[in-house]
């Protein structure tokens, strides 16, 4: 079985109301049960949005560190699952199921063997 990561992109700004996230994160926990009950979870994760960042960056021989994100962008890697799956086809349908549940923009990608 081959590992991907499904990364949630969310965009900056202040959360959906809460009527609204209520109703994503039920549906997150649910897909959440899913995939454990499948076998296909390693680890899921939510970030804290990009302010709370660190990136640390060599320049001239030293490593330098600065607060906030890497680049300044209209959206953001919110959230995260790396799932096992057979094949590239299996993950995508689990993406698809990500996309229905956040309501966002998901995306796949293979871990190098």
């Amino acid at each position: 079985m081959k590992r991907y990561m499904l990364s949630i992109y969310q965009p900056d700004g202040d959360p959906p109301p809460p009527e609204v996230l209520q109703n994503v994160m039920r549906d997150i926990d649910a897909l959440i049960g899913e995939v454990k009950a499948a076998g296909a979870w390693v680890f899921n994760g939510g970030l804290y949005p990009p302010s709370r960042a660190t990136v640390l960056r060599l320049q001239d021989g030293d490593v330098l560190s600065t607060d906030g994100p890497f680049a300044e962008s209209k959206e953001h890697i919110g959230g995260f699952f790396i799932i096992s799956a057979p094949d590239l086809d299996s993950a995508l349908e689990w993406a698809r199921r990500a996309a229905r549940a956040t309501t966002l923009p998901i995306e796949v990608r293979p871990f190098q063997d």
